[in-house]
């Protein structure tokens, strides 16, 4: 039997495409469902529990907080145990702190405690969910076609998300938010077992290592030592914070006081994500040299819906301009992916990660706690500009560093040694692909399984 006969379908998709790519992808488009139409949700139901701007804030905040508190510990965790058991338990958690939120906003009997300890459970499994994924996919593809497979990876989970943002203003409108965060929940219970079915047996065990906080230490060291990532992330804890006040706190309540309520701003949100569609589509086929110049410069329009919502735009203008925000981050996030890949050992990745997301998202609790006290103080429109000054502001500091300005991508198999200070550590070695999904080959991380980019 020929090979073209006996795997058909194998001879249909890309070389990189292998079973645990396609798994990966096939979850993360269930969960964008089910998560854009739940963020539009969770807002609606603290409204309709009688809750204010101050109120959103708070929900918000505590599910950012165990977030921000477990990720390191969940990028240690993900490196030393197989990564697709950390991404089934959290997905786990997130379907049963989603069920019981949707139960008791279904019954009307929901209350302000409650919900911040539901939303603080999802947090807790996105921290420990986040580290692993961002070692899952980026060691399921093959360092030659990395910049492709990221750009349709991520293509599919914002095309998704287009759908769960629209479909969730709609259902929101129409049947209450109570319905949209139940959907959620059977999103995480579909994709945790999807997950389940990744493909490990080609993968030997982990060695044991130093202990946990040992392995802290290490990521730490591969972190501080790069200039271009840890400013980068400050960068990101900056922007990430305002963008979190903007879409979770400041967005709703122009949506609900200047444009109609819900339904306007779900298609806000999905006019971002056609426009990151659109850029992955772009990044298919653009390979720029200097990655992290591009992807920083891609920063500067993030900053766009912040000014729409100051003045405020009409919901059509308002969309548009939340599409090429989109495009402009889907350009930043393939880049970053990229680099995160071709510079960062395969065996730290997950820990990596985690000091990448704890940077990016520490901010984030109190930000939206403070996005309703800001508006007292200083008035919304005020407190939108700020945002924008501020954005733009940090992402100029950064063109400062010399590796965000001169890194460039280097051809496949193409190592350095591991001078960390000039960022131009040792490149993922080359891997054996198997029917699985990419095996690391010798002197490569032993637990290969592929990641969640950054904003996935």
């Amino acid at each position: 039997m020929t090979k073209r006969s006996a795997s058909p379908r194998a001879a249909r998709r890309p070389e990189w495409a292998g079973r645990n790519y396609v798994l990966l992808t096939a979850s993360t488009i269930v969960t964008s469902l089910g998560a854009h139409g739940a963020l539009i949700a969770t807002t609606w139901a603290v409204f309709e529990s009688g809750g204010d701007a101050g109120d959103v804030g708070l929900v918000a905040m505590a599910r950012f907080l165990p977030l921000v508190l477990f990720l390191l510990i969940g990028g240690a965790v993900a490196d030393r145990i197989p990564r697709h058991r950390v991404m089934v338990a959290a997905n786990a958690l997130n379907f049963v702190s989603q069920a019981v939120f949707a139960a008791l906003v279904l019954s009307g009997t929901a209350e302000l405690w409650q919900m911040m300890v539901l939303t603080g459970l999802c947090g807790t499994g996105q921290a420990f969910f986040n580290p692993a994924a961002e070692g899952m996919l980026m060691s399921s593809v093959t360092g030659e076609q990395a910049s492709r497979a990221f750009a349709f990876y991520r293509m599919a989970m914002h095309g998704a998300g287009i759908g769960g943002a629209a479909l969730g203003g709609a259902l929101v409108a129409f049947v209450g938010p109570g319905w949209v965060l139940a959907v959620d929940a059977a999103a995480f219970a579909v994709a945790g077992a999807l997950r389940a079915f990744l493909d490990v047996s080609g993968i030997p065990d982990r060695k044991p290592g130093g202990g946990l906080f040992a392995d802290l230490r290490e990521g730490w060291q591969e972190f501080i030592g790069r200039p271009w990532l840890w400013s980068i992330v400050a960068q990101f804890s900056v922007v990430v914070a305002l963008i979190g006040a903007v879409e979770a706190v400041y967005g709703p309540l122009v949506a609900r006081d200047e444009l109609g309520g819900a339904r306007p701003w779900g298609i806000a949100l999905a006019g971002y994500g056609v426009g990151t569609v659109a850029g992955a589509v772009l990044m298919t086929r653009w390979k720029p040299r200097r990655m992290l110049l591009v992807g920083t410069l891609g920063v500067f329009p993030i900053a766009l819906p912040s000014a729409a919502l100051a003045i405020p735009l009409h919901a059509v203008g308002l969309t548009l301009v939340m599409f090429v925000s989109g495009v402009a981050m889907e350009i930043f996030g393939v880049s970053w992916m990229t680099t995160m890949h071709q510079e960062i050992p395969e065996e730290k990745l997950s820990r990596v990660s985690a000091y990448d997301w704890f940077g990016s998202t520490a901010l984030l609790p109190l930000s939206t706690a403070l996005a309703g006290p800001a508006e007292t103080a200083f008035g919304r429109t005020a407190s939108l500009w700020g945002a924008v000054v501020l954005m733009t502001v940090v992402t100029a500091l950064v063109l400062l560093v010399p590796d965000v300005r001169h890194m460039t991508r280097r051809p496949h198999g193409l190592t350095t040694k591991g001078d960390a200070g000039t960022g131009a550590g040792a490149s993922p070695g080359e891997r054996a692909t198997t029917p699985g999904g990419a095996v690391p080959a010798q002197g490569t991380s032993p637990d290969a399984e592929g990641a969640l980019g950054r904003n996935g």
